[in-house]
């Protein structure tokens, strides 16, 4: 029986990863849910799930919650309250032997606006006594994965795909990750046609059920841009190796091409709770209960290239990476502040990347940052996304 916390319960892929754990009652438990502000939904896992411990970081929910709510499970509130929720049984994290832990916890994590604070605060969840030195060695990811001897299995469906499909080789016989996009709403558009699109039309995502912010992020294809980042990191595979495919169909969820020609797809419904679930059954897999491929109904399967005039974000983005250092966090920062703007109806669609390329082209790029430098980057790109946002 794996023990399950969930941060970030309440959004899509904390809603999801719920349905995973509700499909096998007897290979997961759910020990700790946490949430932002959605204390009512907060409350009807809680009612579902009996976790031990649920949290809230907004205080005024959770003082809400704790009001009315009379289970069994403790209620906790604020960044305090998620510090004792980090917990298994009782024992701090970090004082379970990492491979008892990798075995028998999993975690999910879902709305950035859950951990609040510093980015070297987040890190300090994992291991709440960390010293400075320790917090600036892990702000790197794999760095902190390959130091720790701990593996890490990704849920992006992407990245599943292809960490899937790796399996069927060796590295040095890799030629090409082959990621796929489904090129969204707004695919075949031309960039005079993009100008005055609605978010309404936006949200209408053909075969996806995902939050809005990522949602607009997959519109514009600087999902795809990150995602390309993100593989090129978590797979130690150089940027020229790495292409983007647009599949419309979103059955092909990302390949991988040998040296010999062969190429190993990993397919399947785009369900993300697939991929979520694989992640807890790894190196096992779990009996589907979401729904089987049937290829005779997915029909053709088609494949073209990204139109990056029309979409340029993943162009910038994988030039970004390229470039390396602080710039792939201030294309995020910039990203993320464009599209906030856009979800409150503040600016329009294309507004989005031209707030992406005025940060980026005015960022002073640090190629061996520290935590730092980091954090520096990515509070001085919001504040030139803000500057630029305003004046539109």
């Amino acid at each position: 029986m794996k023990k399950i916390a969930v941060l970030g319960s309440t959004g899509s892929i904390g809603k999801q990863t719920l349905e995973v754990a509700a499909a096998n009652p007897d290979k997961l438990q759910i020990k700790v849910l946490a949430a932002h502000v959605n204390d009512k939904l907060l409350e009807e896992q809680i009612e579902k799930f009996a976790p031990d411990m649920a949290v809230l970081t907004d205080e005024k929910a959770a003082q809400r919650l704790k009001e009315r709510y009379t289970g069994k499970a403790k209620i906790l509130a604020g960044r305090e309250g998620l510090l004792e929720a980090v917990t298994y049984d009782g024992i701090d994290i970090k004082k379970i032997k990492k491979e008892d832990l990798r075995r028998s916890l999993s975690m999910v994590i879902q709305d950035t606006h859950l951990f609040t604070g510093t980015i070297a605060d987040n890190i300090r969840y994992g291991k709440l006594d960390a010293t400075d030195e320790e917090v600036r060695n892990a702000a790197i990811i794999m760095a902190a994965v390959k130091q720790h001897n701990v593996s890490l299995t990704p849920v992006d469906s992407e990245h599943s795909a292809i960490f899937q499909s790796l399996q069927g080789g060796r590295k040095n016989e890799v030629k090409r990750l082959i990621i796929t996009a489904s090129g969204g709403p707004f695919l075949g558009k031309t960039k005079a046609e993009l100008a005055d699109v609605t978010l309404e039309q936006c949200l209408k995502h053909p075969n996806w059920s995902m939050g809005r912010k990522i949602t607009v992020d997959s519109s514009t294809l600087a999902n795809k841009g990150l995602e390309v980042i993100e593989a090129h990191w978590l797979f130690d595979m150089p940027y020229d190796k790495i292409d983007v495919v647009v599949h419309p169909q979103s059955i092909v969820h990302s390949m991988v091409e040998f040296t010999d020609g062969s190429v190993i797809a990993q397919m399947g419904l785009p369900d993300m709770r697939l991929p979520i679930q694989y992640a807890f059954s790894y190196p096992e897999r779990y009996d589907n209960a979401f729904g089987q491929l049937d290829f005779v109904k997915a029909g053709t399967l088609t494949f073209l290239a990204p139109d990056t005039e029309a979409f340029p974000a993943l162009k910038i983005a994988v030039e970004c990476g390229q470039q390396g250092g602080t710039l792939p966090c201030a294309f995020n920062a910039a990203n993320e502040e464009a599209v906030y703007a856009f979800l409150d109806g503040k600016i329009k669609y294309m507004d989005i990347v031209k707030t992406i390329e005025y940060v980026v082209g005015r960022h002073q790029n640090i190629l061996q940052p520290v935590l730092e430098d980091i954090e520096n980057a990515d509070a001085s790109a919001r504040c030139a996304a803000k500057d630029f946002l305003s004046n539109l």
